[in-house]
């Protein structure tokens, strides 16, 4: 993409996402997130009524006194923004494609942080960690990650969830709020979630096209997978082979639910053709 294209695109994103940011979710965001966070501070004697959880055993085996650990709210967060940058984000058939509407949903998020005074960092994603911007707070670097978003080109096609986990899960070892930006359409990554959860705060956020639900009555067309290249006739009249398409991707939203459920964490399903504003709205007064 041309200079003078990508900066009109990344000023166009900016000015929408921006506004959304200070006048919608910045107070939202607040209220669902910050607060949460607790890091620890002192120690002080412990005092009959105190809970007993906080005791901090080492302090006590070294004084033969009581100890309990004192903990203090973080008034500062890290939030990150896991991408999905395969190519099946390149699909769409609604005014969007898949890749412009992370786009803007990770602009939103991030305006929405900084402005709380927390950082923002980014993981690139295919079946490989693609790029990697450190948490760093301030507007220049927002639209630093805006212009990545716009203009990155992958190296692969494939997905693999399960490889971005395990990078998030050693490059970032202070507690997180991590949105992962995806359509899901993959499997294998149960137990690189399942640990993750445990150490992050971890929000998957699903965006689907109408078309990765429904295959239309379209008659014989020619598909091609977006992440193998593979090619080949569809005979879309088959009742059978529609019926196939619509389960396979039931199933795909199914195991997504499944394994962020299990872990104990939020999902949130926006369509392309739906008001991510309205759904990120809903998700985060649903958390408070």
């Amino acid at each position: 993409m041309e200079t003078s294209e990508l900066l009109r695109k990344v000023r166009k994103i900016e000015i929408k996402t921006k506004g959304l940011s200070k006048h919608i979710f910045s107070g939202e965001y607040q209220s669902t997130f910050k607060g949460r966070g607790m890091s620890f501070s002192e120690v002080r004697n412990y005092f009959p009524g105190d809970d007993v959880r906080n005791i901090d055993w080492n302090v006590t085996a070294r004084t033969n006194e009581p100890y309990i650990k004192i903990f203090e709210e973080e008034r500062e967060l890290t939030v990150m923004l896991m991408v999905d940058v395969s190519r099946s984000s390149l699909f769409g058939t609604t005014n969007q494609m898949k890749n412009e509407f992370i786009t803007e949903i990770s602009a939103v998020l991030a305006f929405s942080a900084i402005q709380n005074n927390d950082k923002v960092g980014v993981i690139f994603f295919s079946d490989k960690v693609e790029k990697y911007i450190p948490p760093k707070k301030g507007k220049q670097h927002i639209l630093r990650i805006i212009r990545e978003l716009l203009d990155f080109r992958p190296e692969s096609n494939g997905t693999d969830l399960g490889v971005a986990l395990r990078f998030l899960n050693n490059i970032i070892k202070k507690r997180s709020i991590t949105f992962i930006l995806s359509d899901f359409l993959t499997q294998g990554y149960n137990d690189p979630l399942r640990i993750a959860a445990k150490r992050h705060d971890l929000i998957g956020l699903r965006i689907y096209d109408p078309r990765d639900e429904i295959l239309p009555n379209v008659g014989l067309v020619r598909m091609a997978d977006a992440e193998t290249g593979q090619k080949l006739w569809i005979d879309t009249a088959s009742k059978k082979v529609r019926d196939n398409y619509e389960e396979k991707n039931k199933a795909f939203s199914a195991n997504f639910k499944s394994l962020f459920s299990k872990a104990g964490k939020d999902t949130v399903s926006i369509r392309t053709d739906a008001s991510y504003e309205k759904a990120l709205l809903g998700f985060f007064k649903g958390r408070r």
